[in-house]
């Protein structure tokens, strides 16, 4: 017979599988990969505002370049392109598949300013001007050939008079680009050529004297547009032209370039960690709760299930980190299962029947899994908000993951107790209990622990500056990282030879995964250095190494020293956000500062360290760190909640218990369920470690780090500063 219960939750779970089914597949067309999975480039673009007349607002203009850049992408075939305005004068571009990044970079950045102007003949003018004396009216130019031309001001005609560009062949086969003109440019071009005929007419872009033909007749509806182009060059200027000319220079400020074999790479790494920490979760869950832990490894399944139907719903992007969020939180979903079992097991050892200690199990679990995984949410956000790219789909693959965790917990397994549990065989729930129920006086031990953490903690500070600015990766200082891949190894001696002979000898050189791939590093420069450090690098390396070992650059990342000023910015700023969110629900929520504060205290405690690590270590703190950290102080205050949560039950069951007393017993009843969850989240992470990539191994490192962390702070750190808390303000109430 089933409970009453039963009958509403099989359609709740019925519509929500239903939902994740139908938004998940086929995968192919309901999830885009990111760049770092496919290949691609990511751009940050800002227009030039500076050069504008004062008429010219920036949003205008902005909007306006928007257009240009989009009708560009459009014409130049890229399949599902992003298009975005940031700020007044920031655009934010995406190019899925894309492989040849200069074509790429001159097609959005050429102004494509396209200009019409009369050539004097006058040769005693030009020669005035070549001394310096340039006649007013006039300006001096250089033909692509070298040879000088003074062009007029008057009688300017623009790109704006175009209606379409295409290529054709010229003269000896070469490329040409002709036009036709619109209805009010060819009355305009025919009065200027019908005007001058036997003058030269300047076909000027962007600045550059392309050709100066001799007007042999009047011309009304049609021209042409010759040069030294390749069939390629002439393709992408029709292409710009039919576009329009931007309203303002473009700049680059930040690339984050993937090339596609490394793109593969990344989707064999990350497939294979997800598999790999599915199966240690699964056979750890199977093995330790017998056919409650099957029951939960359905619940991880529907997860997966579910964060697929909710990335389909939103159209969201999967890239490499949000395949480590998916396993992430495929660790952290055993929490809640985790909580029911244990809680289950507590009414089984206190007598109650099997089908009582389930519900019971299920409703004293509810409120600690609730708010364990919404505080989680809260750091998830605020990732989001300031977050960008990869960044982005990790934060939204960590909160479909949580909230999935949640129904699934709640709803599905409680549906598949509820079918077991009306089959009268059904009358057992074994479960292996290898960890014993304590009783150790953590309290107790604070001060000693205070004192281990301020060591560490001093330890760490002092690492964080002795770094200096090498403690931030280019995301947060500006510069340019370049990911070489080579047929053969190559030396770090050798390799930084090279580099040496073109002036790159303060380049940070590291081996990345295996001798045959290095990352090269060079400093926040200003924006022409960094282009030329690109060149650089590329021209030394195939010179050196072109025949032997035939260098390829598979990831390139080029970020302005002041993109890189607001991502470090936003980084922090979402850390503090989200230390504010969580102490703010923790106080709501629990009805006590003092525990908030504590919790606060002790996930700034965990991040600490694993910033300490990060820095002792020698590794960076890029965007992808920061993820980590407030993934960290999630999990840090998700363990710490569960804990607060039974000193709550306790303090209204055992009224004549002191704090301290309370605290203690509920750390003890707790420590099964946060050294097995611990257990679990660890094997998701170690997956991640050492099949997750190069890319993701400082990201797992410190997750590693401040997991571990997160364990002790919550044991020692956050349930004794409550205690210290109550002493220091209120030493009547926790003396009890």
């Amino acid at each position: 017979m089933f409970p009453s219960s039963f009958k509403w939750r099989i359609p709740v779970v019925a519509v929500v599988l239903g939902w994740a089914v139908w938004f998940a597949f086929p995968l192919s067309q309901r999830i885009a990969l990111g760049l770092d999975l496919q290949g691609g480039m990511h751009l940050v673009l800002r227009v030039d505002t500076s050069k504008l007349p004062p008429s010219a607002t920036q949003r205008d203009v902005a909007g306006v370049a928007v257009e240009i850049l989009r009708n560009r992408i459009d014409q130049f075939g890229v399949r599902e392109p992003l298009i975005q305005r940031q700020g007044t004068d920031h655009i934010l571009v995406q190019l899925p598949g894309i492989t040849d990044r200069e074509r790429a970079l001159k097609l959005l950045g050429q102004t494509a300013m396209l200009e019409f102007r009369l050539a004097s003949d006058n040769s005693e003018a030009l020669e005035r001007a070549l001394n310096g004396d340039v006649v007013p009216g006039y300006e001096l130019r250089e033909m692509e050939d070298g040879s000088p031309i003074l062009l007029e001001h008057e009688g300017v005609l623009t790109g704006e008079i175009l209606s379409d560009a295409y290529v054709e062949p010229g003269e000896m086969g070469l490329p040409e680009v002709s036009f036709q003109l619109n209805k009010e440019g060819a009355k305009a071009f025919s009065k200027l050529t019908g005007d001058n005929v036997g003058r030269r007419l300047a076909i000027v872009l962007d600045g550059t004297v392309q050709s100066a033909p001799v007007i042999q007749s009047r011309i009304s509806d049609a021209g042409r547009i010759t040069g030294r182009f390749t069939r390629q060059e002439a393709n992408d200027l029709a292409i710009v032209l039919r576009a329009g000319a931007l309203p303002a220079p473009i700049v680059v400020e930040e690339e984050r370039t993937v090339g596609p074999m490394l793109g593969k790479d990344s989707i064999r790494a990350g497939l294979t960690s997800t598999a790999i920490g599915a199966a240690l979760i699964a056979l750890f869950m199977a093995g330790y709760y017998w056919v409650a832990g099957m029951v939960a490894v359905t619940a991880l399944l529907l997860n997966v299930l579910l964060i697929l139907g909710s990335l389909g719903y939103l159209h969201a992007t999967l890239t490499l980190p949000g395949i480590a969020g998916i396993i992430l939180t495929l660790g952290m979903a055993v929490d809640a299962n985790v909580l029911i079992y244990e809680r289950i097991r507590e009414e089984l050892a206190a007598g109650r029947p099997l089908s009582l200690a389930v519900g019971a199990g299920y409703e004293k679990a509810f409120s600690a899994i609730v708010d364990s995984n919404l505080t989680t949410v809260v750091a998830a956000v605020f990732l989001y908000w300031f977050g960008t790219g990869p960044i982005r789909g990790f934060a939204t693959t960590l909160i479909a993951g949580l909230l999935a965790s949640m129904f699934t917990a709640v709803f599905v397994t409680r549906v598949i107790f509820d079918v077991l549990l009306a089959s009268p065989r059904f009358t057992k729930l074994p479960m292996a209990h290898l960890i014993p129920t304590t009783r150790m006086d953590f309290i107790g031990k604070r001060g000693v622990c205070y004192a281990l953490s301020g060591v560490v903690i001093l330890v760490g500070v002092m690492g964080f500056l002795r770094r200096g600015p090498e403690r931030y990766g280019i995301d947060f200082t500006g510069g340019l990282l370049q990911e070489y891949r080579f047929s053969a190894p190559v030396g770090a001696d050798q390799l930084r030879g090279t580099l040496a002979k073109v002036g790159l000898e303060d380049a940070v050189i590291q081996e990345f995964g295996s001798p045959s791939e290095w990352l090269i590093r060079t400093p926040d420069d200003a924006e022409a250095e960094i282009q030329d450090a690109m060149t650089r690098t590329r021209e030394a390396l195939v010179s050196d190494y072109g025949q032997q070992a035939a260098p390829e650059l598979v990831r390139l990342e080029r970020v302005g020293p002041t993109v890189g000023e607001i991502l470090r910015t936003k980084a922090w700023l979402a850390i503090a956000w989200s230390m504010l969110g969580i102490l703010i629900y923790v106080a709501v929520r629990f009805r006590h500062v003092d525990f908030a504060i504590a919790g606060v205290v002790a996930l700034v405690h965990d991040v600490m360290v694993a910033v300490g690590f990060m820095c002792l270590t020698n590794r960076s703190i890029d965007l992808i760190t920061v993820a980590a950290l407030l993934t960290i102080a999630g999990f840090s205050i998700n363990d710490t909640i569960v804990i607060y949560d039974r000193v709550r039950e306790n303090m209204r069951l055992s009224r004549k218990m002191s704090l301290a007393e309370i605290i203690n017993l509920s750390v003890n009843q707790c420590m099964g369920r946060t050294l097995l969850t611990s257990l679990t989240v660890v094997m998701a992470v170690l997956a991640l470690y050492w099949f997750g990539g190069d890319v993701l191994h400082d990201f797992a490192f410190c997750l590693l780090v401040g997991f571990m962390s997160g364990v002790y702070s919550t044991v020692y750190i956050a349930s004794a500063l409550v205690i210290s808390w109550q002493r220091l303000f209120k030493p009547a109430v926790a003396r009890g």
